[in-house]
């Protein structure tokens, strides 16, 4: 079967070649890799999305968080020209670098919200080694970010025909929708059902019945989508010109990064507690002023009968 998928592949080429016109190719090959700090979840998203491209090489851990650099001659040595970096910080955070090789751009963005595959439990299916068709929100034309983000998506997740360990399918769909200034990622499988008998029941009218029984006879099928995962949020940080190094071309002011979360929620609860300390303090005052204190006798007034009848 692969032979013959490849003599059948190899035929427009010819045509294409006889005729004059230049054969583009497209060629594009995807390194995968990590961090050292990775949780077990972070580590299950990097195996599902090399499983999802059959484009990709997977390699070992990554030693240093600062000279990010050394990845441009791990992509070349790999023959890669994209690159997905997982970076782990304080075993909680996870940042994604996804840069084109060697010479730009680079997209650093923050992974939330994650869920992958295993812990989704979906019935959806795929096979495995199968191209994907990506979706895109119209919102990314709006802005040129979104524009270079949606182009270099489309290098990493787009399988290219012919590559490696592909199969001639396409059965998924990965879908990339912004929504409040971040990128969903979801993957759905494209499933085709024959019209059953009971559709065909609750088909109200006579007409409309007699289209749908046609339609069964003729053999036409019903196409549905069904979420197979993983899922995740991204949000872009910033974009470098060149590839992990270069200038700042964009940069998201909102992005509150989670460190300043975490330490504002600290603050809060410090703040409660102090507040909670004063109280405590002022009342124990309040109460040795009046004399309520056990242990502390009150001082004699003007008008105590050991003053008056002394």
């Amino acid at each position: 079967m692969a032979a013959v998928y490849k003599s059948l592949s190899k035929t427009p080429k010819k045509d294409a070649a006889s005729n004059g016109a230049p054969v583009k190719k497209n060629k594009q090959r995807v390194l995968i890799l990590s961090s050292r700090g990775i949780t077990y979840r972070h580590r299950h998203l990097l195996n599902d999305l090399y499983a999802l491209l059959p484009h990709s090489r997977k390699d070992a851990k990554l030693d240093t968080k600062t000279k990010l650099y050394q990845l441009n001659e791990l992509a070349d040595l790999y023959n890669c020209n994209n690159v997905l970096f997982f970076e782990a910080r304080k075993g909680k955070d996870l940042y994604i670098w996804m840069s084109k090789a060697p010479n730009g751009p680079t997209v650093k963005c923050h992974l939330q919200n994650l869920h992958t595959t295993s812990e989704l439990h979906f019935p959806g299916n795929c096979l495995r080694g199968s191209r994907p068709v990506l979706s895109f929100d119209s919102t990314f034309t709006s802005s040129p970010h979104l524009i270079l983000i949606e182009e270099l998506l489309t290098h990493i997740f787009g399988v290219p025909k012919g590559a490696r360990k592909t199969k001639p399918f396409v059965d998924h769909v990965m879908g990339f929708t912004i929504a409040d200034g971040k990128i969903w990622i979801r993957c759905f499988e494209i499933r085709e059902t024959s019209i059953s008998k009971s559709e065909l029941r609750t088909q109200s009218t006579e007409d409309t019945e007699k289209e749908v029984r046609a339609a069964g006879e003729k053999g036409d099928t019903k196409i549905s989508l069904i979420e197979i995962g993983p899922r995740f949020i991204l949000t872009p940080i910033v974009i470098l010109e060149s590839s992990f190094g270069g200038p700042v071309i964009y940069e998201n002011k909102e992005f509150v990064s989670p460190n300043q979360i975490r330490s504002e929620l600290r603050s809060s609860r410090a703040g409660r507690y102090n507040a909670r300390s004063e109280q405590r303090i002022e009342r124990k005052a309040k109460k040795g002023d009046l004399g309520l204190r056990t242990g502390k006798e009150r001082p004699p007034g003007e008008l105590d009968d050991r003053v008056l009848f002394a």
